[in-house]
């Protein structure tokens, strides 16, 4: 009976301290390809936004000639809203229009309060000297 007990008495802890994880993005299947070419028509300040991928879309960044990063667009302040961090003019960080909260797109570092995880990195690579393949 009391081997019962524990075991009733372990569950309900788990079950009631396990808090929300604040800040948390959920992880999609993310598989996408996009040429060079491409990517110098559609980018601004060598940033491209790319929407329908990731949770919020996706952020890539080109840091120098053959190095590039790309981000979930999802704030991790409330992602549970899912809103879309804005690349700021300076192609160097990213506002969350919601929170107000300031990223890094050098490395999705939170930059301005209230942010305090990093945007979701997602994995790049260069495959030959035509296409940016980003994936998780």
């Amino acid at each position: 009976m009391m081997k019962y007990l524990y075991s009733i008495l372990f569950v309900l802890v788990l079950a009631t301290g396990c808090g929300k994880d604040e800040g948390y993005i959920p992880n999609v299947p993310v598989n996408y390809n996009v040429t060079l070419q491409e990517f110098s028509i559609k980018q601004k300040d060598n940033v491209m936004l790319v929407a329908d991928r990731g949770v919020g879309g996706l952020i890539i960044v080109r840091i120098s000639s053959n190095n590039y990063v790309a981000f979930d667009r999802c704030s991790t302040v409330n992602p549970e809203k899912i809103c879309k961090v804005v690349p700021d003019d300076s192609g160097f960080t990213a506002t969350d229009p919601c929170s107000g909260a300031k990223f890094s797109l050098l490395d999705g570092s939170p930059q301005k309060a209230p942010a305090e995880r990093s945007l979701k990195a997602y994995n790049v690579s260069l495959q030959g000297n035509t296409l940016i393949h980003v994936s998780n």
